[in-house]
C-alpha cells in the first residue's frame, strides 16, 4: 500500500519501470532464443559452418557480421540483433544469378513474430499489474 504523495511518485517513476523493464528483457531473450533455434533448424546444413554463426545480442552485432534486419536502438538499450557470422549468410537467404535461394531467416522471424511480440505485451502488463497491485 502506498502512503503519502512521495512514495507513490518512486513507485511510478521507479519501482515499477524497473520491474517492467527487467521482465521484458526476459521475455525479448527467450524470443530471441527460440527465434534463433528455429533459424537453426531451417537453415540448409553442408558443413554446418553458417548454421553454428547464427546468434543473438544485445545492441549492435558484433564486427563482420552479416546483419539481415535490425530495429532501431531505443533510449533504454532494448535492442536484439540476430545476425550470422558466416559471409555466406545473405547468398543462401537470398540466391544468387546461379544459386536458387534457401530462405531461413525471413520464414523464420515471419513465423515467431507474432508470438514474441504477444509474449513481450503479455509479460508487461503482467509485470504492471503484480507491481500495482502491492
Amino acid at each position: 500500500m502506498v502512503k503519502g504523495l512521495a512514495q507513490l511518485q518512486r513507485k511510478l517513476t521507479v519501482t515499477i519501470p524497473a520491474k517492467v523493464e527487467a521482465a521484458t528483457r526476459a521475455a525479448m531473450e527467450k524470443g530471441a532464443d527460440e527465434l534463433v533455434a528455429m533459424m537453426k533448424r531451417l537453415v540448409p546444413v553442408d558443413q554446418g559452418d553458417l548454421r553454428d554463426s547464427i546468434a543473438w545480442t544485445w545492441g549492435e552485432a558484433p564486427k563482420g557480421a552479416v546483419v539481415l534486419a535490425e530495429s532501431k536502438a531505443e533510449s533504454r538499450g532494448l535492442k536484439i540483433t540476430v545476425y550470422a557470422t558466416d559471409f555466406k549468410a545473405r547468398w543462401i537467404e537470398f540466391g544468387t544469378v546461379k544459386m536458387a535461394a534457401q530462405p531461413f531467416f525471413f520464414p523464420s522471424y515471419r513465423a515467431m513474430r507474432k508470438r514474441i511480440k504477444s509474449r513481450i505485451t503479455r509479460t508487461m502488463k503482467k509485470a504492471i499489474r503484480s507491481e500495482s497491485a502491492e
